[in-house]
């Protein structure tokens, strides 16, 4: 019988700890400050479900199974916050460059109609979220973007082909 009919997990199977947003090798872990209180803010809800499931009284391998998994994800959340270096964007709002922390909008460049206006805020791995326009700094648009100015045009590749932005605004 194929294993799709049977139980997904058992008690003998190894315990499988979902990884944190990638950071490449020899790449500092920048985050700002609200960065790293959501990592900290994750950390003590992990560690309140840990003693919420360690408090059963029942030692079966399900309660077993969780624990594991939960002090997998812990320590792999503890390290990602012992690696942290904090960077407030506010530190760069003198400069008129892009950098970490800044919102940068892009439109399109003189004369196009496509792609629209776009809001994007470089911020760390862990704190990005496309949807909501926070990009991690290791991106390739946000790449792109850094050391860039206002007025300059940044390449973007997207799905349809490569789009041209101008860069029409940097705050931090």
């Amino acid at each position: 019988m194929s294993r799709a009919f049977l139980k997904n997990e058992s008690a003998d199977d190894p315990v499988v700890i979902p990884a944190r947003a990638p950071l490449p090798p020899g790449v500092a872990n920048y985050v700002t400050p609200r960065g790293l209180a959501l990592l900290r803010a994750e950390l003590a809800g992990l560690e309140t479900e840990r003693a919420q499931v360690a408090a059963r009284s029942a030692d079966d391998s399900e309660r077993t199974r969780q624990l594991a998994e939960l002090n997998g994800r812990i320590g792999l959340l503890n390290q990602r916050i012992a690696s942290a270096r904090v960077v407030d964007p506010h530190d760069h709002a003198a400069t008129d460059e892009v950098r970490f922390g800044a919102t940068v909008t892009l439109k399109p460049r003189p004369g196009q109609t496509t792609p629209p206006e776009r809001r994007l805020t470089l911020v760390g791995v862990d704190e990005a979220d496309a949807a909501q326009g926070l990009i991690a700094f290791t991106a390739p648009i946000a790449r792109a973007m850094q050391g860039k100015k206002t007025g300059d045009l940044v390449a973007v590749r997207t799905m349809k082909g490569e789009d041209v932005l101008q860069i029409s605004e940097i705050t931090y």
